[in-house]
């Protein structure tokens, strides 16, 4: 089997399935409303776009965590410049679109993933999908993978030269949670390392709580429309960060 096959077999599921059966179920119900009253009265055009409202939500949601997501994370690493050697982790990983990404561009380092491996934040989401992910991908024997709490996470303070985080923090329903999650990134990041969360809620909470923790160049910026998840009031921005290098 070619190697371009085996790539094509790589399988990343969908974020939040519960919410796209909402999304896609409301579509069906606005679809059938306008069918049946558009003979109904001379105004009934004035309705459609209120109508089709969920039907563009489903499709930015599909959008987005079929394809654009992807797109924005690849520009996102490059933009990272990475030598090839580091050490990376990506926390609440899943099936390892971004892990994997990180993982393509360290032939001579390591990345890792942590995550608890919960289906409710994304279809088939076990650590068994995101290892064949990774074998598919030719990565196979430079990720790890670790169940563990991001509130509490099982490496040494400095371990990593880029933390990365994409939808997952926001799963913590605690403010106190999420801060401590947000800590934990912080911590094990090595001194002139990089830190990257991208969500769509609390990212000026987790700005704030990176720069009361020392962090420089903490700036949050807006990831665009490829990662709506249904629209603009569900935009994903990314928090970046850098621990300071020497005291």
């Amino acid at each position: 089997m070619t190697p371009a096959r085996e790539r094509r077999r790589a399988s990343y599921g969908i974020d939040s399935p519960g919410t796209l059966i909402g999304l896609g179920t409301g579509s069906l119900v606005a679809l059938g409303v306008l069918i049946i009253n558009c003979d109904a009265s001379a105004g009934w055009w004035i309705s459609v776009p209120f109508l089709l409202t969920p039907v563009v939500a489903t499709a930015s949601f599909l959008y987005t965590t079929l394809r654009g997501k992807r797109v924005v994370w690849l520009r996102e690493l490059d933009r990272l410049a990475l030598r090839g050697d580091e050490r990376a982790l990506d926390l609440g990983c899943g099936r390892g679109l971004v892990l994997i990404a990180l993982a393509q561009r360290l032939p001579e380092g390591e990345a890792t993933g942590v995550d608890r491996w919960r289906m409710v934040d994304q279809s088939g989401n076990d650590a068994g999908a995101t290892r064949r992910n990774a074998a598919a991908e030719g990565v196979g024997g430079r990720i790890g993978l670790v169940t563990a709490d991001m509130r509490n996470l099982p490496f040494d303070a400095g371990s990593f030269d880029v933390v990365v985080s994409s939808l997952a923090i926001h799963n913590i329903d605690t403010t106190t949670g999420r801060r401590a999650a947000v800590t934990e990134a912080f911590r094990v990041t090595r001194p002139g390392g990089e830190i990257r969360i991208a969500d769509f809620r609390h990212c000026r909470d987790y700005a704030a709580v990176l720069a009361e923790a020392g962090a420089i160049a903490v700036v949050t910026r807006p990831l665009g429309w490829r990662f709506w998840y249904g629209g603009p009031f569900f935009a994903t921005t990314m928090v970046c960060a850098r621990k300071r290098a020497g005291p």
